[in-house]
């Protein structure tokens, strides 16, 4: 009793002493964590309490301002960075539910249909939604060894039950160019899936060896690319523009002012160029659109993007952990801000905004895009209006196709029905189709997904749980004809063939080759 009375003498003394010299921030944290590390009545980490504090503090200023443990940070650069194993998939933890950014362009989740917006609520039979599970041991449920299976329940938007998967744990691919080919004679076309340290490296090669093919004109597909690094983006915004072009600036009411402008005369700044976007294109694919739109170097296609502008500072801890924290905002060279408003501290808020796009009708139509004239800007040489607000908006829209969309689709890729399928088809014929179709171009041109190929399908998707509906797989069966000889094409040549099988059913693709191949309608559109 003595002691304890004694306890709260002290502690009152601290509190008195402390009283009479004016508090700082930094010395009231410091005291609130001595109290409670003394006085608690149970005992506590010290470590843990330190980080939620972190943890606490960022999430009241802006949806990116972000900590992360030792593990965590590791996690959070490895697709940048380098190889590992695993279902392929960029997440945040949102109130206490993983919830997928973005899946890794040709990584396990992709490949079955794991989608940005999902949220995983089961891994391997394990509830890890509303149980404060840490990060590092969600990624333990999650990863394994390469060629084991992890399964997980997703709740989608939209969908009552929940879906579930089984993914094959693999190596994530690095590369950052996931296709390039050429389109249509003297058009290329190249797909960047992430802005990491090889990607300008990457697209040197593919623009050479496209030009040896004859290529003169360009289409850059970023479509679902959330970004990467900057100097990724400015690289690149080098080999299509003027020596001097502004590429993209940056300010912020404690960092420098600072501005990007290009080096050199670009390698290939003439010439049409077209770049698909979409709702999921963010940051680095932003600051590259928005460089060519503003500069009339070229055409956007598509749909409204990410609009993610703020710009993040790592700041690493000696442990290995890092604070991410937002410093300045980027804007293009027209001077619109890239960043879609938010309210500090709704992060939920903030990743709903897609789905209040496509409740709004954004996603099908254009003309549900409202923005006052405050919002207008001007871009430097043609002089045509373009507009702030978050993100780019498109010089062509094109809406969201969901005319082939079916809840048996969905199922079969959500099973690996698909997948499996593909899988055990090109085990049992990979000699005899090597054979009969020896380049890429023939098996483009000549393959067929036969009718006993359905079948076998159908029988493999009735295994997985995924009850055949003749109605459902109507609609779909253009999708999944292409989606079944893109991904045997892509084992038996590169990962570029599955992009040409699959992307005569994409419509931003088709707009964007129908625009280049068009150079009235194109030029037409610079000059509005």
């Amino acid at each position: 009793m003595k002691r304890t009375f004694l306890s709260l003498l002290l502690a009152a003394a601290v509190i008195s002493m402390a009283s009479a010299f004016e508090f700082s921030p930094q010395k009231k944290l410091n005291y609130a964590e001595q109290i409670i590390e003394n006085y608690y009545v149970d005992s506590v980490k010290a470590d843990s309490m330190v980080e939620n504090a972190i943890v606490a503090m960022l999430k009241t200023l802006d949806p990116h301002s972000t900590y992360s443990n030792p593990e965590e940070t590791r996690e959070l650069t490895e697709p940048l960075q380098g190889n590992f194993s695993g279902i392929g998939i960029q997440f945040n933890m949102l109130t206490d539910t993983l919830y997928v950014i973005q899946t890794i362009s040709g990584g396990p989740s992709e490949r079955v249909g794991i989608v940005p917006g999902d949220r995983i609520i089961y891994a391997q039979d394990t509830l890890i939604a509303g149980v404060k599970m840490k990060n590092t041991d969600v990624m333990k449920l999650l990863r394994g060894p390469k060629g084991s299976t992890a399964r997980v329940k997703v709740l989608r938007k939209g969908v009552p039950e929940l879906i579930e998967f089984r993914i094959v744990r693999d190596d994530i691919p690095i590369y950052s160019i996931d296709a390039a080919y050429m389109a249509a004679p003297g058009v290329g076309y190249i797909r960047v899936s992430r802005f990491a340290e090889s990607t300008a490296k990457e697209m040197e090669k593919a623009l050479r060896d496209l030009k040896a093919k004859g290529m003169k004109d360009l289409i850059i597909d970023l479509e679902d690319n959330g970004g990467g690094y900057l100097n990724a983006a400015t690289d690149i915004a080098d080999m299509f523009l003027n020596r001097g072009d502004l590429v993209v600036y940056t300010k912020g009411s404690k960092s420098r002012p600072s501005q990007y402008t290009t080096r050199r005369d670009g390698k290939y700044k003439d010439g049409r160029l077209v770049v698909m976007v979409n709702q999921y294109s963010a940051s680095a694919s932003e600051i590259l659109s928005g460089a060519i739109q503003d500069q009339d170097r070229g055409l956007i296609v598509g749909r409204r993007t990410f609009g993610k502008g703020l710009v993040q500072r790592p700041f690493p801890f000696p442990d290995g952990s890092m604070i991410r924290l937002t410093i300045s905002r980027y804007y293009t060279p027209s001077g619109r801000c890239i960043q879609k408003p938010y309210t500090a501290g709704d992060e939920e808020d903030y990743q709903l905004d897609i789905l209040r796009r496509y409740s709004h009708g954004e996603l099908s139509s254009a003309d549900s895009i409202h923005l006052p004239d405050s919002l207008r800007y001007y871009t430097l040489r043609s002089m045509r209006p373009v507009y702030g607000g978050g993100g780019i908006i498109p010089d062509r829209f094109v809406p969201i196709d969901t005319t082939t969309y079916s809840d048996y689709y969905r199922d079969l890729i959500a099973k690996g029905a698909i997948n499996k399928f593909c899988t055990g088809y090109i085990d049992a014929n990979r000699e005899t189709l090597k054979k009969q179709y020896s380049t890429e171009d023939s098996f483009v041109e000549k393959f067929t997904v036969s009718n006993a190929m359905i079948d076998r399908l159908k029988e493999i998707g009735e295994k997985e749980g995924v009850k055949f509906n003749a109605e459902q797989f109507a609609i779909s069966e253009p999708t999944i004809l292409r989606i079944i000889k893109g991904l045997i094409g892509r084992d038996l040549f590169e990962q570029s063939t599955y992009f040409r099988v699959v992307n005569s059913g994409n419509p931003v693709y088709n707009e964007a080759l129908r625009l280049i191949t068009s150079p009235a309608e194109y030029s037409g559109l610079l000059k509005q």
